[in-house]
């Protein structure tokens, strides 16, 4: 098995857009790092995936290895970082939880949101897969790395639903810290039917279903 053919495609991790062919190379190397660690530990699992198969898999030394990576733990937490810094930006200004006026722009905006949250969480099932059914038995520390992924989740789709609360649009009655638990659950729930079933209908059917739950089921009367 080549170290191409290991990968079908590359958990993209951004870093300082290189300058020179060396740069350039070492930024390349370091993402064939990545994409192959992540199908070694898919492979073999988290623990039973030592040093030596990723650096084997790739034909490097554990040398060179070491130079980009302290230890198999540290590529955990790039990807982690990656995938916090992604969402955080498809949350941008447009789609701040302060940022919708109306139904019409609140709906617009989970439509946006989802979209981006789709190509983030379903597009590369690896990193899903990882994180949701493997991570959490690796350390304590990344444990509570990924509780704080799903708390900073309630509280950023709490405050939406707050915003569209206090405008008007949403339900007076709403229970915003619950809804907000119960959408988190909804979306970890249609991350694992995506990876269960990656067809195209299938998926847009389910953020469908889950869209017109977040607008129907919230939206005033």
């Amino acid at each position: 098995m080549t170290p191409h053919s290991v990968c079908e495609h590359s958990i993209i991790v951004p870093v300082t857009k290189p300058s020179t062919r060396a740069e350039r190379r070492k930024a390349e190397l370091r993402q064939e790092i990545i994409d192959t660690a992540f199908v070694c530990f898919a492979e073999k699992g988290y623990h039973a995936t030592g040093i030596a198969d990723i650096a084997n898999e790739l034909g490097i030394g554990h040398g060179t290895f070491y130079r980009y990576f302290s230890n198999k733990r540290e590529i955990i937490d790039v990807v982690v970082d990656d995938l916090a810094g992604r969402i955080i930006e498809a949350l941008g200004t447009d789609n701040a939880p302060d940022a919708a006026t109306s139904l019409d722009e609140y709906r617009a905006q989970i439509d946006r949101i989802g979209a981006a949250l789709t190509r983030i969480l379903v597009d590369d099932r690896r990193v899903a897969q990882l994180l949701l059914f493997h991570a959490t038995g690796i350390d304590d520390e990344l444990t509570a790395r990924l509780y704080g992924l799903l708390d900073m989740a309630d509280a950023l789709t709490a405050g939406y639903l707050s915003h569209g609360v206090e405008l008007g649009y949403l339900r007076a009655d709403l229970d915003t810290k619950n809804t907000a638990k119960a959408v988190t659950g909804m979306l970890i729930a249609g991350v694992v039917q995506g990876m269960r079933n990656p067809d195209e209908n299938a998926v847009n059917g389910l953020n469908e279903a889950i869209r017109r739950l977040l607008i129907d089921g919230v939206r005033k009367d």
